[in-house]
């Protein structure tokens, strides 16, 4: 929750964090930990357990799917872009920052370094397969790449979505995206360890971390992976789940020091939040909405009722996700 400009004004580089409720924040450690567990974990271990994939109607996991892409865009402008602006935006920071709009050029060079890389690793990637004869993806089609370093990409029909086949392509969107939530986690876990308004930011935490990781987890659990791979899933929620109790642990170490509203804090945290959000931005609008909807076939020429109740889901994702931003 944002200070009023006079308050961070009195606060500019003085003191440390909030002392109170010393108790409470250190059992937050171990709940928010567990919530976000919970969210990044449950549907990757049900779509992994037989038992629970056959008792679970299959709409609960494109409901935990479409719902989690909401979130993790609502999270990208909400949660991540705004504090940036405010943060660099703050009347603690010397005036040259004023000069120019920091938050948004760093989000934009997020946005087109994530660009470039991917670009790049996809066409890197493309010629490997293509030495070893195995299958990429063009415009949208699967390729067979046939060995030979002159011949062209023969065109197969189109037996799945566009969805790349790639072990590599999969790992690098997840770790993209998780890269992002990852940063914003940690600093998550930092500011509740410190701030003031510790009870609401609290119960917000919990609900946020829970919701941004059923979109995590989702993502995790629908990679199609071999066997030699299957521990990625798994390892991706765990990071997921152990990022924000890590902030909160080092919070809690060094809150006597540290002021949430200092000079250091407004930059670094703008500084990561804005580059956060970037990524989370590039992911959310191209990986997710782009990929499962506007190229995705089943959407453009499926049953009306499916896309209209996964819009449903993404829409309620980001509607939530950006309610909890009147309080986080």
């Amino acid at each position: 929750m944002a200070a009023s400009p006079v308050l961070r004004r009195a606060n500019c580089g003085n003191g440390g964090g909030a002392e109170d409720y010393t108790g409470l924040r250190i059992a937050s450690v171990f709940i928010v930990m567990a919530t976000s567990m919970f969210g990044a974990l449950f549907p990757v271990v049900s779509r992994r357990t037989k038992w629970l994939n056959v008792r679970i109607p299959f709409a609960v996991f494109q409901v935990a799917k479409y719902f989690g892409s909401g979130v993790i865009i609502a999270t990208a402008f909400i949660h991540l872009l705004d504090p940036a602006i405010s943060a660099l935006g703050s009347s603690c920071l010397p005036s040259s920052w004023a000069e120019y709009p920091y938050a948004l050029a760093l989000c934009l060079v997020s946005i087109y370094m994530i660009f470039l890389i991917e670009v790049f690793a996809f066409r890197f990637g493309t010629r490997m397969l293509k030495k070893i004869g195995m299958t990429a993806v063009k415009d949208g089609q699967s390729i067979k790449a046939t060995p030979g370093e002159g011949e062209e990409l023969e065109s197969l029909p189109q037996l799945e979505k566009g969805v790349p086949v790639s072990p590599i392509a999969q790992v690098l969107g997840i770790a993209v995206l998780e890269f992002g939530v990852l940063l914003h986690s940690v600093f998550v876990g930092l500011t509740l360890a410190v701030t003031a308004n510790f009870k609401i930011l609290f119960v917000v935490i919990i609900f946020h971390q829970m919701f941004e990781g059923l979109g995590v987890g989702s993502r995790l659990a629908y990679m199609d992976l071999p066997p030699r791979y299957s521990y990625v899933p798994i390892l991706g929620a765990c990071l997921y789940g152990i990022t924000t109790p890590v902030g909160i642990a080092a919070g809690l170490g060094v809150r006597a020091s540290y002021n949430p509203h200092s000079t250091t804090a407004d930059i670094v945290g703008g500084i990561l939040d804005a580059f956060s959000s970037g990524i989370l931005i590039y992911t959310g609008l191209v990986e997710l909405m782009a990929h499962e909807f506007v190229f995705n076939k089943d959407m453009i020429e499926g049953p009306t009722r499916n896309l209209v109740f996964t819009l449903g889901c993404m829409l309620l994702g980001a509607g939530l996700m950006s309610l909890l931003g009147k309080w986080a």
